[in-house]
């Protein structure tokens, strides 16, 4: 014969799986409809919240004391997109030496860093430091029923808290995407040519000769891509969070886990959307 407790303990563990997808689905609908909600929002975040959505720009680019916190994400984004690029310079070499084919190191920094490195590292940045933050501000918020009092008081509160900190990251992101694009190119270059001894004059022609307008467009189009998804993730978890403090910290932990994830899944969407599935390289014709 088989106990109540084992036969109730064997029912729960059966049923555990099922509970965990439904919980999954209904986690999945959630953020959707939340960002649904947050893009729906900004022409209110707009008209309504201007003085919330300058001030969080602020925020988002230089920080709180920036030049005793290490300058904001816009000196932390540069510093982490001159240490990738380096590693792109001396890979790239070291590739190239095999083959015998070193003077297209420009042409290949022209393309990794403008197409992929500078997006990403870019995003990742913003989704450590500023989406963390978001995260934790809503959550605090959350478990200290201020949003409950938003509500309370008839103020939008997907709008206020989540539009405006969308309108910050997505405008934020320019600037800081380009600081971190020059200092991806003049890293690898100071690798290839100072370190590495490579011709100067060679690798600034068919750096030039990869380096396309459109290129530099489609790229910003990923950032700014990138920082919306960024926003609108670290939003929802914060603006959902429960357990108190601690669930705070679960929740910033699983939205950096979420949002990275889907920079991956997007960035590859993004690339064969904006230049195919046979990309083309400019003034040279491969393909």
């Amino acid at each position: 014969m088989i106990s109540y407790t084992t036969f109730t303990r064997a029912r729960s563990a059966a049923h555990r799986p099922v509970a965990a997808a439904v919980d999954g689905f209904a986690s999945m609908g959630q953020q959707v409809v939340f960002a649904g909600k947050a893009v729906a929002g900004i022409p209110t975040a707009l008209r309504r919240y201007s003085r919330h959505v300058l001030f969080h720009i602020g925020d988002v680019s230089f920080g709180y004391a920036s030049l005793l916190a290490g300058g904001g994400t816009i000196g932390i984004v540069f510093a982490m997109s001159a240490v990738a690029a380096m590693m792109v310079g001396v890979e790239t070499q070291r590739g190239l030496e095999l083959i015998g084919m070193t003077s297209l190191s420009g042409m290949l920094s022209a393309i990794a860093n403008t197409r992929e490195l500078a997006p990403v590292v870019a995003s990742i940045a913003l989704a450590a430091k500023v989406g963390t933050g978001f995260t934790a501000q809503l959550g605090a918020m959350r478990i200290s029923d201020e949003i409950d009092a938003l509500d309370a008081m008839a103020v939008r509160s997907i709008p206020f808290l989540a539009s405006t900190r969308l309108v910050a990251a997505a405008v934020c992101v320019i600037p800081i995407y380009m600081v971190g694009l020059l200092g991806s190119f003049v890293a690898t270059r100071l690798v290839v040519v100072n370190f590495q001894g490579n011709s100067a004059g060679t690798y600034d022609y068919y750096f030039h000769l990869a380096l396309s307008p459109s290129d530099l467009w489609y790229s910003l189009i990923k950032a700014v891509v990138f920082a919306m998804i960024v926003a609108i993730v670290h939003c929802a978890y914060g603006f959902y969070a429960s357990g108190g403090p601690e669930g705070v910290g679960r929740a910033a932990g699983r939205a950096l886990r979420t949002s990275i994830l889907a920079i991956g899944v997007t960035d590859v969407v993004l690339t064969f959307a904006l230049w195919g599935l046979v990309p083309t390289i400019p003034g040279v014709g491969i393909s």
